[in-house]
């Protein structure tokens, strides 16, 4: 998981996926009000980052994200400065403001699926919000819910927090922004795609605080939106609820990681296989055709 060296740069941090580096100033000393967010072509699973990468999937995040950013620019501020980033990474790097970023995974779910799905079946709830009897696998929820996760470090597991357990870590004002702001950019999301005929069932959405002179910080947008990568999009043709759906996303990499086919055992704390060339192949492709059934463009790396 070696970032690339960036004349101009010094990287700072390497995540599952994306690797950030600050500019350099005048003086040779790292920006402390900018980072360049490079996405790679890695791809985690069940908190693995997998030793096959697929192809293009970087410049898809990035290109992406940068879409949907337009289409929320009204719901909230976003942390992107420019596009105008080093020729080694053109089209899977942005420029972007240095934020504090809040330390909580901000998950909404329009539909019950994955662990949220388990967890209800348990509990007949998700992070504490109480859901309706008789949901299955697939099941549209009467409206998005604010799930939150623990942002662990790479290779440790998330794990699920209540409301009240955000409200102690980050405050009940911003806790409440943070709550409104993913359901609203989730359904929002699920109006757009639904058009394109694509559902999403859930995302999960980071933000950093920008500070305001003399006020409460601003909540911005940062990381990614909406994207294979951070959330499950399912094609609303095949929609059917009780069993596991068709998906736009890295479900695909998930399934084949757990069936026989992949040898391993997600119980056994051991790295999961390569990937076999089909899987990236098709993998690949999902990813492209999310990303062009959604904006009504043809990607070009």
């Amino acid at each position: 998981m070696t970032a690339p060296l960036l004349p101009g740069y010094a990287h700072v941090y390497s995540g599952k996926v994306r690797d950030l580096y600050a500019p350099l100033g005048d003086d040779g000393a790292p920006r402390e009000d900018r980072l360049l967010l490079v996405a790679s072509d890695r791809i985690s699973a069940y908190d693995f980052v997998l030793e096959t990468p697929i192809p293009d999937k970087g410049a898809v995040l990035t290109q992406l994200s940068l879409w949907w950013f337009e289409q929320l620019q009204d719901l909230v501020p976003n942390h992107v400065v420019s596009t105008d980033v080093p020729g080694e990474v053109a089209g899977r790097a942005v420029l972007v403001e240095r934020l504090d970023m809040v330390p909580v995974e901000c998950i909404g779910r329009a539909y019950l699926t994955g662990g949220g799905l388990e967890e209800y079946r348990a509990a007949g709830s998700v992070c504490g919000v109480a859901l309706p009897e008789g949901l299955t696998d697939g099941s549209e929820l009467p409206s998005p819910i604010f799930t939150p996760t623990t942002k662990a470090p790479v290779g440790e597991h998330d794990q699920p927090m209540t409301y009240a357990e955000v409200e102690a870590q980050v405050g009940a004002p911003l806790a409440a922004r943070l709550r409104d702001l993913t359901t609203r950019i989730l359904a929002r999301g699920n109006d757009i795609a639904r058009e394109r005929g694509i559902l999403l069932a859930d995302t999960k959405v980071e933000y950093g605080l920008r500070p305001v002179e003399g006020g409460e910080p601003e909540v911005v947008l940062a990381d990614e939106v909406l994207t294979p990568d951070s959330s499950r999009f399912w094609p609303a043709a095949s929609w059917r609820p009780g069993s596991a759906q068709e998906s736009y996303d890295k479900q695909y990499v998930r399934d084949w990681l757990t069936s026989d086919r992949s040898g391993w055992d997600r119980r056994s704390g051991e790295q999961p296989p390569a990937l076999p060339a089909e899987v990236i192949e098709r993998t690949r492709a999902k990813y492209v055709e999310a990303y062009e059934a959604l904006t009504g463009r043809t990607f070009s790396a």
